[in-house]
C-alpha cells in the first residue's frame, strides 16, 4: 500500500504502509489528531505516549518526538487525522474573544482526549473531505479551526493556558540541551529555535561552546552513541541508525567506517 497524504492548509490526513515506520517530529504549532486505524508511538525525552485506533490527543507546540507507527492488531495500516492550531490563528480568536495573555505553559506536553465525544464528532465531520478535498476551501478550514479551539475550551478551562501561551522558547543552556537531544534529525533551524536564539547565533555559541561546527559535531556524537549501541549493547546497525538520528543505513555504515575504520556490520561480528 502506498502513503497518502493530503494537506490542505492547516489540516493533515495521513495514511501510511501497513509496515512499521519511524520517524522524528518537531511540532512548531499546537496538533490535535485522531488516530483513525493502526498504532503510533511518541517517545520524547518526557517519555513515551500510545495512540491507539480511536485515540484523540492535543500535542503541544515546539516539542521533538520520535514517532513509531505500524499496522493494528488486524493488519489494517497506520492513519490519522490532524489540525494544527497555528499561533496567528490563536491570537486572532485571542482578540476577537477578549482572552488576555497567559502566562507560560508548564503542564503536560501531550494530553489524552480520547473520552471526549464532542471531538470525535469534530473529527468525523472532517471524513468526507478526504475523498473530496477540493471541497476544504480556506473558509471552511479557518471555521473547523475555530470550532476545535471552541472544543478544547469547553472541555476544560485549563486549555486557555495551554493555547494562549504565546512565548516563545527563553534562550537556554545549550550545552545540556543539544547532549540531551542530539539524536533528534531535524534542521539547524529548529534546533535555533528550540534554544531560544537565531541561527546565526546559535551557530555561533555552539562554536564557542564546542569547538566545531553543529554539522560535525552531530555526525560525531551520533556516531559515537551508535558504537555504544552495537558494541556494548548488542543491537542490530538496521536497528541503530534511525534512533540515533540517521535517515540513510548506507550513509550511516559509510560515515561509521570512515570514523572507526569498521562498518557497523563488521562491529557487530567482532
Amino acid at each position: 500500500m502506498e502513503d497518502k497524504l493530503i494537506v490542505q492548509h492547516n489540516f493533515l490526513y495521513s495514511s501510511g504502509r501497513q509496515k512499521a515506520q519511524s520517524s522524528e517530529h518537531y511540532f512548531p504549532d499546537h496538533a490535535l489528531g485522531i488516530m483513525l486505524s493502526g498504532e503510533s508511538q511518541y517517545f520524547s525525552n518526557d517519555g513515551t505516549f500510545s495512540m491507539n485506533e480511536g485515540a484523540v490527543c492535543l500535542m503541544r507546540r515546539n516539542q521533538l518526538f520520535k514517532k513509531f507507527k505500524k499496522a493494528g492488531p488486524n493488519g489494517e495500516p497506520p492513519s490519522l487525522i490532524s489540525i494544527f492550531l497555528d499561533q496567528d490563528a490563536l491570537n486572532r480568536y485571542a482578540m476577537e474573544n477578549d482572552i488576555p495573555k497567559q502566562n507560560v505553559y508548564k503542564g503536560e506536553a501531550m494530553i489524552d482526549l480520547t473520552g471526549n465525544q464532542f471531538l470525535r464528532a469534530f473529527f468525523e465531520s472532517l471524513m468526507p473531505y478526504i475523498n473530496q478535498p477540493n471541497k476544504f476551501s480556506s473558509k471552511i478550514a479557518e471555521l473547523k479551526t475555530y470550532e476545535a479551539i471552541e472544543l478544547l475550551l469547553q472541555a476544560d478551562d485549563a486549555f486557555q493556558y495551554f493555547l494562549f501561551d504565546f512565548h516563545e522558547p527563553h534562550k537556554i543552556d545549550l550545552e545540556t540541551y543539544m547532549n540531551h537531544h542530539y539524536k533528534y534529525n531535524i534542521p539547524l533551524s529548529s534546533f535555533a529555535k528550540l534554544t531560544g536564539r537565531s541561527l546565526s547565533t546559535f551557530k555561533r555559541d555552539f562554536s564557542k561552546i564546542f569547538d566545531t561546527t553543529p554539522e560535525k559535531w552531530l555526525q560525531q556524537k551520533r556516531l559515537e552513541q551508535a558504537h555504544y549501541l552495537i558494541s556494548k549493547r548488542k543491537q542490530r546497525p538496521s536497528d541503530v541508525y534511525l534512533e540515533v538520528g540517521f535517515e540513510n543505513l548506507s550513509h550511516f555504515s559509510f560515515t561509521f567506517k570512515k570514523l572507526f575504520g569498521l562498518t557497523p556490520s563488521e562491529l557487530q561480528n567482532s
